[in-house]
């Protein structure tokens, strides 16, 4: 493994072409990037090997230069060759003291992207549906997605793993010459995070985790268990939407803007609902609302208050022509336009905790909480390919260690509950946590607008001191 973690790196402009913006955008802010070679198979680290693409923003206080900042975007599967960028901005004069580097995970975006070929972009994220009739429709399309992925990367698929990306840091660290890693990851990111401290004890040195996944917590079915705070966040929007009756004409009351909501739902269940060349159905129309449930900040809360005002024209017959941004998400959601980026969350989840439980489980448990959670629970709860997934090379990592660690979480995260960095802090009696109360946020640091929240992360990693003890931030 010596010549991975010594190997020279080949830093280069980072634009491929005229046309990529995001290329150019690091070059102009004086990045540079490179490819990193990494073994297939940790186990056969003689055999074949892959490239990890990372970005470099280069420390520029070299006087107070405290080492390599790590960023991840989350996902699973999110890019993160741009964080370097929108990262500095919030980090302010810290942002000087590192080398900021943002690194695509094996097999997403720049690293050796996988694509099973699929014609849709929603394998994870789909609705049971009202019956059991829609339901066996799932179960095939969940059959078919397995099989055609196994077809078509059956030869990587074993190693798109949590365990095998947190080795590709390790490899990072090590040819860019640094004894300790510092770390900032969001989401799936602290379950990344978590993993890598797992593997490589005593190699991190400054660790925020914002929006915390406890490894308990991350299954193949990646929203069990969140149905009430997605449920309460649904409530929460439509009592906002009720108060701009004016602008958006859904209702005067959050029961009001509900029961249009329902109606919307049985409306693609009797037919798929119309909206210019697209035809949207009971699967996939949940999706539309718990992607846009996951901050309560007001210009999220107009987007989705937008897109409903659509459904409702389409749910009534109506000729429907999508916005730009609705039209962007179906076309996600439908076609082979969302095909890598699902093709590899799948495969990271699956690749780390598939399981066979049957696919009758899967209906008892939509079953059970359809009647609490009438929108969520057929969502969290539906089967995924990752139950006709082969077994995972490697067990589900278990976490026996205590870290220094900030751990960021708002007390009304629709995805990462709050209950998880409880569990987190616990099992890391060094970590402290950051508690942003009365907010439904997913994300925190540097993307929430919340100056004292951002100002304790920017602390942190300025000193490496956490706090003596735990603290809160109002939203």
């Amino acid at each position: 493994m010596t010549r991975f973690h010594s190997q020279r790196i080949d830093w280069h402009p980072c634009a491929l072409g005229a046309d990529d913006e995001l290329g150019k955008a690091l070059d102009a802010a004086g990045a540079d990037c490179a490819d990193i070679t990494v073994p297939l198979d940790y186990s056969d680290p003689g055999g074949r090997t892959i490239t990890v693409a990372v970005s470099r923003l280069r420390a520029t206080d070299t006087a107070h230069r405290i080492g390599a900042l790590l960023l991840n975007d989350g996902g699973p599967a999110g890019p993160s060759l741009h964080m370097p960028l929108t990262k500095s901005a919030v980090m302010g004069e810290v942002a000087g003291r590192y080398d900021l580097i943002g690194m695509d995970p094996r097999f997403v975006g720049r690293s050796t992207p996988l694509d099973c070929g699929w014609d849709l972009g929603s394998a994870l994220v789909r609705s049971a549906g009202g019956d059991r009739a829609a339901f066996r429709d799932e179960v095939r399309l969940a059959r078919e997605l397995a099989a055609r992925c196994k077809r078509t990367h059956g030869d990587v698929l074993p190693y798109v793993t949590t365990r095998n990306t947190a080795r590709d840091m390790d490899v990072i660290r090590g040819a860019l010459g640094e004894q300790r890693l510092s770390y900032v990851g969001y989401s799936y990111g602290s379950y990344l995070g978590e993993v890598y401290t797992q593997l490589f004890p005593g190699r991190t040195d400054r660790m925020v985790l914002d929006g915390v996944n406890t490894p308990d917590h991350y299954s193949q079915t990646l929203l069990r268990g969140a149905e009430a705070a997605n449920e309460e966040a649904l409530c929460a929007w439509a009592t906002w939407v009720a108060a701009h009756h004016d602008t958006y004409g859904l209702g005067t009351t959050r029961g009001k803007v509900l029961a249009g909501v329902t109606r919307i739902s049985d409306a693609a269940a009797e037919k798929p609902l119309r909206i210019g060349k697209y035809q949207l159905d009971e699967h996939l129309l949940p999706a539309l609302f718990i992607g846009g449930l996951g901050s309560d900040l007001d210009d999220r809360r107009a987007a989705l208050a937008e897109t409903v005002r659509l459904l409702a024209r389409a749910a009534d017959r109506a000729p429907v022509e999508p916005s730009e941004a609705l039209a962007g998400q179906l076309e996600f959601l439908l076609t082979g336009a969302g095909s890598a980026p699902s093709s590899q969350m799948t495969a990271i989840i699956c690749g780390d905790v598939a399981e066979r439980r049957g696919t009758g489980s899967y209906w008892r448990a939509v079953e059970e909480s359809r009647e609490t959670f009438p929108m969520a629970g057929p969502l969290a709860s539906n089967i995924t390919p990752c139950e006709f997934w082969d077994r995972p090379v490697e067990q589900p990592t278990v976490l026996d260690n205590d870290v220094p660690a900030l751990l960021v979480n708002a007390t009304g995260d629709p995805r990462t509950l709050y209950s998880g960095a409880l569990a987190m802090r616990a099992q890391w009696p060094s970590s402290r946590l950051l508690t942003v109360t009365g907010a439904r946020q997913h994300g925190v640091y540097g993307e929430y607008g919340n100056a004292c929240v951002d100002d304790r992360v920017n602390a942190y990693l300025r000193t490496g001191r956490l706090p003596a003890a735990d603290l809160t931030c109002k939203a």
